[in-house]
């Protein structure tokens, strides 16, 4: 897509303001009669040079788990398989949770990593092809603290969002 001087220079304009690329496809719609998808857009600002701004998301309370359903279905007995590659170490949390994302995820998940808990119990957590969360404990029946599942969920969004997730 070509734009006039006047429509890059509005544009850059827009990026500098910190304008999402969604809004900059509403206003390129409104002012300019330019129907462009969000690709197009994208490719758009990139030819430009322009590089958006990040803004600071709140994060919400439910994080990428939601309210209901922490602890997913575990899968009894199963372990991670022999060699698998984890992270270098999981990345410690200010609540003393910490949580690490596997390079290679395991068998059957989408995503999947280890979480340490405050109270030094492990768990190896996963996303399934359903896009539920399964948390494998190291010791068989442990149930971590309600507060340390809420610390893990937020971490766990945390480091996800960190990846492109």
């Amino acid at each position: 897509m070509n734009l006039d001087p006047a429509q890059r220079k509005k544009t850059e304009e827009w990026i500098k303001e910190g304008l999402k690329l969604s809004e900059i496809q509403n206003r390129l719609a409104s002012e300019f009669g330019l129907s462009l998808t969000y690709m197009d857009v994208r490719l758009l600002v990139d030819d430009l040079k322009l590089v958006p701004k990040d803004v600071e998301r709140a994060k919400p309370s439910g994080g990428l788990l939601g309210a209901a359903g922490a602890a997913g279905p575990a899968v009894p007995g199963a372990s991670p398989p022999a060699g698998s590659p984890r992270a270098a170490a999981p990345k410690p949390s200010p609540g003393g949770v910490s949580v690490s994302v596997d390079q290679l995820a395991r068998p059957g998940s989408m995503v999947s990593g280890k979480v340490t808990f405050s109270d030094g119990n492990s768990a190896d957590w996963y996303f399934d092809q359903s896009g539920r969360l399964g948390l494998i404990p190291q010791r068989p029946g442990y149930q971590p603290p309600p507060a340390d599942l809420q610390q893990f969920q937020v971490a766990l969004d945390g480091e996800l969002r960190k990846l492109g997730y």
